[in-house]
């Protein structure tokens, strides 16, 4: 009965699907002729406006003699640059994720009393209920990581007895230990998923509270809880560089959308992690990599740049990969000259590749980041300016650390949940009125007709079959 029941139900939804596809399809012109903002951007590129924030900047554009032009991308954090903050931590030769998400969470940079008083806090907080990893993570594992990070973010809900206290103090309190656990659910999943489903053998560690956030996850994630310093740093700048992007970017939007409703820590924190899951967000990295193996399968000599022209061109046309007819880690949706972070990243980037004597790989990075931006302009019509954005070397980065390909989505969401929790707090903060744009129907109005007067659906152009599904 098993085997007949999903062959009716597969039955049933192919053919019904098709349904769907007709009674909901929207002409594209109508977006155009309303006025509707798709993606909400304009066709320029522009956001609309919704909203106000003090956390960020994102800049991709200046005026010159009264006209907006591009310029290089820049990125502001609480109004300190990018460059200077990575610069300020790494010329200290200091771990720059405690302070950034200090920076982040409170506004201002802390003198060394407050960082140390901060650095203390998350150490306290880096602790899971008894039994926790057994009878949570080790339970129901999964491949999906972030299924599993979310599932265990939903399930530290059920033990919180101040779950709907929605004073600041408590949603503090509740942000700071979601950031500080974040390196353990994810990688705790993995070990699970690593044992489970793939025979392997299981080692739990506990991270030390002395080390830094980067430091902690190699040592969660490795046998022998080893790492070298360049590593470290590399990591630490990348979970930097993805800490915060704006109000506007998907997941992030949505942090402010569940807040706004008036929803518990937990199920904001769950929801932008369902949204930051997508390829079209925060698993944008896996592609690239997934890119560059298809590449290197169909390229006879990578080093040559004719060759690795035309794969690109296949890219374009929909011949190579995945036939999506995109280059992925190319463009952004605000940026169009450069991406300050992929600009930061590089080199870090190159540091490590030296290091793990995969300098060739580099430069064949290098050479596609110079020629897409020239295959795109050539084969696309594009309102502005192609880049590489930080997703581009990022998975290369995880692939030098040895980092399994199912944890790449997952380090950009103990990075960006810094970010959500500073947006979270400013909408509380700032904002007492749920959030609901406006929708234009297009509706057509119909009489009710009864059940007996209605026509036989017809699909494929035969009378519908009603299939019987078993009832058990």
């Amino acid at each position: 009965m098993g085997k007949k029941r999903e062959d009716n139900i597969r039955q049933f939804t192919h053919k019904y699907s098709k349904v769907c596809v007709d009674n909901n399809a929207i002409d594209a012109g109508l977006f155009d002729e309303y006025g509707v903002k798709r993606g909400l951007r304009d066709k320029n590129g522009k956001g609309v406006l919704s909203g106000l924030t003090n956390i960020s900047l994102i800049k991709s554009s200046e005026e010159v003699d009264g006209k907006t032009v591009p310029c290089e991308g820049q990125l502001y954090y609480r109004g300190y640059n990018i460059y200077d903050l990575v610069r300020g931590f790494q010329n200290d030769g200091r771990y720059g994720f405690d302070e950034c998400a200090y920076l982040l969470l409170f506004g201002k940079l802390p003198d060394v009393e407050e960082l140390g008083d901060f650095k203390r806090i998350l150490a306290y907080s880096m602790t899971l209920p008894t039994n926790f990893v057994r009878d949570v993570i080790m339970k129901a594992s999964s491949g999906d990581i972030m299924n599993s990070l979310t599932k265990s973010v939903l399930t530290l809900a059920s033990y919180d007895d101040r779950i709907m206290d929605m004073s600041l103090d408590n949603v503090l309190r509740q942000s700071l230990m979601l950031i500080s656990v974040f390196p353990m659910l994810s990688v705790y999943g993995y070990h699970a998923y690593n044992h489970y489903e793939c025979d392997e053998s299981l080692y739990i560690h506990r991270p030390d509270p002395r080390l830094s956030t980067a430091e902690n996850l190699l040592r969660l994630l490795r046998p022998d809880m080893s790492y070298t310093p360049i590593e470290a740093k590399v990591l630490d700048a990348a979970l930097v560089l993805h800490m915060e992007h704006g109000g506007g970017n998907n997941s992030t939007f949505t942090t402010r959308v569940v807040t706004s409703a008036g929803s518990d820590t937990y199920s904001v924190i769950a929801a932008a992690l369902s949204s930051l899951k997508g390829p079209k967000h925060g698993g944008a990295n896996i592609k690239v990599v997934q890119m560059m193996e298809d590449l290197r399968r169909n390229v006879e000599d990578v080093s040559n740049e004719n060759q690795v022209r035309e794969y690109l061109y296949k890219l374009l046309n929909k011949e190579a990969f995945d036939r999506s007819g995109l280059i992925y880690g190319m463009g952004h949706a605000v940026y169009s000259i450069s991406d300050p972070r992929a600009k930061i990243f590089k080199a870090f980037v190159e540091k490590l590749a030296n290091e793990k004597k995969r300098h060739a790989e580099f430069e064949l990075y290098s050479m596609i980041e110079r020629m897409a931006p020239e295959v795109i302009a050539e084969k696309c019509r594009i309102y502005k300016g192609v880049s590489a954005n930080v997703d581009f070397y990022s998975g290369f980065v995880y692939s030098m650390l040895d980092i399994p390909l199912e944890l790449y989505t997952p380090i950009f969401a103990i990075a960006r949940i810094v970010g959500w929790s500073a947006h979270r707090m400013e909408e509380l903060i700032n904002v007492d009125k749920i959030i609901r744009p406006a929708y234009k129907s297009i509706l057509t109005l119909k009489p009710y007709e009864s059940l007996k007067d209605r026509s036989t659906p017809k699909i494929d152009g035969h009378e519908d079959k009603v299939y019987q599904l078993p009832m058990n």
